[in-house]
C-alpha cells in the first residue's frame, strides 16, 4: 500500500528517533514516555509482567501476530519471546506516517530465581500470549504448625 519512507537511508533516521527520544527524556519532568508512540521499535511487543507467591505472569500484546510463529525459550533465568509480524502492504504508495510495526521483533525479559523452567505454560488468545511460569515449590512460603 504504501512505502515508509521513514526508513529510505537506513540508519540515519533511526539515529534521528533515537536522539529525539534521548532529548525528550533530558528535558521532560519525567522519566516515562509520554505515551505509546514515544516508544521505539525496541519496546514492540508491549509487556506486561506480574507475579504472585505462586507464579510470574507475563503478557505479550502482539495482535496480529501468527502463535504458530512465536518462537518461547528460557535460558539461563532470561525468558526470550520472538516472532514476527508481517502486515500487507499496497506498492506504489508513500506513509506520511506508519505506527503499526511490522517485521521481526525479539524481547527478553529476565525472571526470578525461584521460576521452574519445566513449568511454563503459553497461551495466545485475541492477541495477546500469555506465559505462566510457576515458582519451585521449595521457594514458595508454607505454614508450619507449631507441636
Amino acid at each position: 500500500m504504501f512505502t515508509n519512507i521513514a526508513n529510505r537511508g537506513g540508519g540515519l533516521f533511526d539515529d534521528f528517533r533515537r536522539l529525539q527520544r534521548e532529548m525528550d527524556q533530558l528535558f521532560s519532568a519525567s522519566p516515562m514516555p509520554s505515551g505509546i508512540r514515544a516508544l521505539g521499535r525496541e519496546a514492540y511487543p508491549p509487556i506486561n509482567i506480574g507475579s504472585t507467591e505462586e507464579q510470574v505472569d507475563v503478557y505479550l500484546f502482539a495482535a496480529g501476530v501468527d502463535p504458530r510463529s512465536l518462537d518461547i525459550s528460557i535460558q539461563q533465568n532470561l525468558l526470550t519471546l520472538a516472532g514476527e509480524r508481517k502486515l500487507d502492504t499496497e506498492t506504489g504508495v508513500n506513509y506520511y506516517r506508519k505506527e503499526r510495526f511490522n517485521g521481526a521483533f525479539r524481547r527478553v525479559v529476565t525472571l526470578p530465581e525461584d521460576v521452574d523452567p519445566d513449568k511454563v505454560q503459553a497461551k495466545y488468545q485475541d492477541g495477546v500470549l500469555h506465559v505462566t511460569l510457576q515458582r519451585r515449590e521449595s521457594s514458595r512460603p508454607r505454614k508450619i504448625e507449631v507441636q
